[in-house]
């Protein structure tokens, strides 16, 4: 009986995988496609992504999707790394109210904040374009940022802040020398998951974007109201591909960080 509900499980979990999957690797596979219709395979090609990279449109869409992701991350590490720090350091009675809040942008539907981001910018009348993306990125990026910087300093504990301070380090010497040491690979994490969460947006960056500030995600749902063709599985695979790696790559440094702070403690 357990063996046939493990087997059960497992074919369970693996369809799930298919399903999950199969359309990605066929958007892929389509990708290569010598002919412009999706329905009929004809051969292999690469001439979808040589066209690609001459295509001006798309450099430009990359190249804003490139620089509003890492102003938005790097901003937003910052303010993230300074909210986990504050919680952690100062115990106010607002400290649990102000934690809760912070998780609001991970929980609310992303469309509602796109639409609240872009009735406040109308409100205060500031044009669309490439700060307003920022700063909707910043504020959706920022409450992951903390989480996994949270959860560091969580498991780091006290004792070797207060053991540098017991030596004579003075508070910003204890932050520079012992806190941010140990927590860097936290905070390459979190910048990295929030560099893939604005590369990858499109529902926010709809409401917020303004006419010279398209990025890639616009860019293909551009293409695709055009019709599906194999320069649109060429783009969203080079997408896919960037979100994979980016992810693996936070997903070492969070290891990395998980290992060092067992091997301290």
């Amino acid at each position: 009986m357990k063996t046939l509900r493990r087997n059960a499980l497992s074919g369970y979990s693996w369809l799930m995988l298919v399903f999950l999957y199969l359309p990605i690797l066929i958007l892929v596979l389509y990708s290569f496609n010598d002919s412009r219709i999706n329905a009929t395979w004809t051969g292999f090609t690469w001439k979808w992504y040589v066209s690609l990279f001459e295509n001006r449109q798309v450099m430009q869409a990359l190249m804003n999707s490139l620089t509003i992701g890492v102003i938005s991350s790097v901003i937003a590490t910052v303010l993230g790394t300074a909210a986990a720090l504050a919680v952690k350091h100062y115990s106010l009675r607002w400290s649990n109210i102000f934690n809760g809040l912070m998780y609001l942008p991970i929980v609310i539907p992303e469309i509602m904040m796109g639409l609240a981001m872009l009735v406040l910018f109308s409100q205060v009348q500031m044009e669309l374009g490439k700060v307003t993306l920022i700063l909707a990125h910043v504020t959706f990026s920022m409450p992951y940022v903390m989480v996994i910087i949270s959860g560091r300093l969580a498991d780091m504990g006290k004792e070797l802040e207060e053991a540098s301070q017991d030596l004579g380090a003075t508070p910003w010497e204890t932050l520079r020398y012992v806190t941010l040491p140990l927590i860097m690979p936290g905070i390459i994490a979190g910048f990295l998951m929030a560099f893939t969460l604005s590369l990858d947006d499109f529902i926010i960056s709809f409401f917020v974007a303004g006419p010279n500030s398209t990025t890639l995600p616009l860019y293909i749902y551009g293409l695709v109201k055009r019709g599906v063709s194999p320069e649109v599985n060429a783009l969203s695979t080079l997408l896919i591909v960037s979100t994979v790696l980016l992810v693996v790559v936070a997903e070492i440094y969070r290891r990395k960080d998980s290992k060092n702070n067992q091997s301290i403690f």
